[in-house]
């Protein structure tokens, strides 16, 4: 059992201006972020990691790749603090400034031509700030959107925060598409740069658009119920993180768990799909790069389709189907990408990531605002996701790379996914699992300003 927003009735104009206003800025977001995963696999292992061999100049660029994983809790849980303290907006503000600074000065660096070893300091440096920004942007964009849509279309509206992701993939895979096309020589020595700096214009949109925006409803009754009971001027200085631990322990438990089979799929194919096909298997960097557009591009689409789905059977059946799926098809997608066949490589990819990922996309956005209150939902969504990107998602390319070296082969690559498709099978059967007294007690108080309602379990 979960509390699940309940937002007073807002104009539908409204939804949807906040619905575009977290859809765009989560494109410029993780469009500056997925660049950086397919430039390592690309480009910055010879410009910024010279002196390693081919694997392990990829290894160590798809390290400072998964550096930002490891802050991504740290600056989730600083923003989300804010957030639920002070507002939503002025985080989603913050958030895509330092994103998008961060973006355009990767596309400014010196290469280690240039500058020797400062220049993957210089890397590490950027990919920290990123990863700052990134670990609250996601949950800010979801909880915004959570708090204005109504129950019946939660499922759909917040979708479109995970749709805009496969958006900004295309967008960023895209243009290494293009570069791909020119002579080697050309896109080590300048052309690289283009999409890190073409992202100030989108970034410029974004910030406007984000500034744009309203507090959500539910924040600005929740704070003022706050206050009223509190007879001050301001809301008591609580700590939403603790208050989450103390109060929801087997809820934030459920929410890291229940990204785990998402997370480790989807770097499998937009991420670490780009090296395997063109350093293991031989397979032409354009081929790989559109692979990974038409999957992702797919997602847009049918991301959409799963959360409306999530709205008429429930988030659990449709996170448990896009799990199970997943599950079942990494063997032939392996097999299908050791065809070399470009036609045979893309519709692997554009299964696996319009099917099962785009299924637990759809729902995992709702089923994650739907497990905590409004006075803590930020910090807690922050919380379970970006701990389990931390571990899962930003190592998955450097795993799967030094398993696929250990056996020769991707067969351990498929255990591990498997087993991580489990582990969200396994937080589906923990939401599922009957409550606790604590949680029975604190059911029957109300919260969110005193329109907190339980939903189904399913």
């Amino acid at each position: 059992m979960a509390h699940t927003p309940s937002s007073p009735e807002v104009d539908p104009k409204a939804i949807r201006r906040v619905v575009v206003a977290s859809s765009i800025g989560t494109v410029i977001e993780w469009y500056d972020f997925a660049l950086y995963g397919v430039a390592s696999a690309l480009v910055f292992g010879p410009l910024f990691f010279p002196s390693q061999s081919s694997v392990a100049g990829t290894l160590a660029s798809f390290a400072v790749f998964a550096v930002a994983f490891f802050v991504r809790p740290l600056g989730g849980l600083i923003a989300a603090h804010v957030g639920d303290r002070v507002g939503r907006k002025p985080v989603l503000v913050f958030t895509i400034t330092l994103m998008g600074a961060a973006t355009v000065a990767v596309g400014l660096l010196p290469t280690y031509q240039t500058v020797g070893a400062w220049a993957p300091v210089l890397l590490l440096i950027t990919r920290i700030l990123q990863g700052l920004g990134a670990g609250a942007e996601f949950a800010g964009a979801v909880t915004t959107v959570a708090e204005y849509a109504p129950a019946r279309q939660r499922g759909f509206y917040t979708s479109f925060a995970q749709a805009s992701v496969g958006a900004a993939f295309v967008l960023s895979t895209g243009f290494f598409s293009i570069l791909a096309t020119i002579p080697e020589d050309v896109l080590l020595g300048w052309a690289w740069r283009i999409p890190f700096l073409a992202s100030i214009v989108i970034f410029a949109v974004a910030l406007f658009i984000r500034r744009r925006i309203e507090e959500t409803p539910d924040f600005v009754e929740a704070r003022k119920s706050i206050q009223d009971q509190a007879g001050k001027a301001s809301p008591p200085r609580k700590i939403p993180v603790v208050q989450a631990l103390r109060e929801r322990p087997r809820h934030l438990v459920v929410g890291l768990l229940c990204g785990s089979g998402l997370n480790v799929a989807g770097y499998l194919i937009n991420t670490f799909s780009l090296s395997y096909l063109k350093s293991t298997l031989g397979v032409s960097a354009t081929v790989a790069t559109v692979g990974v557009v038409v999957a992702l591009g797919s997602s847009v689409f049918t991301v959409p389709l799963f959360g409306r789905l999530s709205d008429r059977v429930g988030r659990m059946p449709v996170l448990a189907g896009g799990a199970l799926f997943t599950a079942l098809y990494i063997p032939p997608y392996f097999l299908l990408l050791q065809t070399e066949q470009p036609v045979l490589i893309v519709i692997a990819m554009t299964v696996g990531y319009g099917v099962g990922q785009s299924a637990m996309l759809g729902a995992q956005s709702a089923f994650l605002s739907e497990l905590f209150e409004t006075r803590y939902r930020f910090t807690a969504i922050a919380f379970s996701r970006e701990l389990n990107v931390m571990v899962l998602g930003g190592t998955t390319p450097f795993i799967a790379t030094a398993l696929v070296a250990a056996a020769d082969g991707p067969w351990l690559v498929v255990a591990f996914v498997v087993a991580c498709q489990a582990l969200t099978l396994l937080a589906l059967v923990l939401a599922r699992s009957p409550r606790t007294r604590a949680e029975r007690e604190d059911s029957e108080e109300l919260g969110d300003g005193g329109r907190t309602k339980l939903i189904s379990r399913t």
